[in-house]
């Protein structure tokens, strides 16, 4: 039996799709599901060679930014996975990206809560005064945050995976587990 491989376009979308699959029952090694980053959805080409139809022939998943989504499209289509829209082919879209999401999904408020427990709601509002941030929304500002410092992207996936309630995700990211 082939495995499924679930492409997603970075670490921190890897660790917040497993973190989410392990919180709702999923064992990944059993289920023979390997989520693979890509290092940014231009990438997919490669990816689709090597486990898509033309190599290993695993099932394909995945996870992209709606600004790469018609990349990924064409991409699926070349690569000869089928043609339709991307839900229909197993990859699902977020809004702008994964941190978009779970900052929807979770709340402005929750999200300070999170920060403010990893001793940094300091360095947030510094950030916030920059006169390049002073007029753009709380959530643009908090996807800069997290995007700003090496490694922050993957550290706050998961610490704001794991703020989740229990049953609740980003619709996205609830859609792709619920696949496997």
């Amino acid at each position: 039996m082939q495995g499924t491989t679930v492409l997603v376009e970075g670490e921190s979308d890897r660790m917040a799709v497993e973190k989410l699959a392990f919180r709702a029952g999923h064992d990944l090694a059993a289920e023979r599901v390997t989520v693979v980053p890509m290092g940014g959805a231009t990438s997919i080409v490669h990816f689709l060679d090597r486990y898509g139809p033309a190599g290993a022939g695993h099932r394909l998943l995945g996870l992209c930014d709606a600004g790469e989504s018609r990349g990924v499209a064409r991409a699926l289509v070349r690569a000869g996975v089928g043609s339709g829209s991307l839900a229909e082919l197993g990859f699902q879209v977020c809004y702008a990206d994964l941190e978009d999401e779970l900052i929807r999904c979770l709340g402005i408020d929750a999200v300070l809560g999170v920060i403010a427990a990893q001793g940094e709601l300091a360095s947030f509002r510094i950030l916030q005064r920059q006169p390049a941030q002073r007029e753009r929304p709380v959530t643009a500002q908090l996807r800069r945050f997290f995007g700003g410092r090496s490694g922050n992207k993957l550290r706050y996936a998961q610490l704001l995976v794991e703020a989740l309630p229990a049953g609740q995700a980003p619709p996205p990211l609830a859609r792709l587990v619920a696949s496997f």
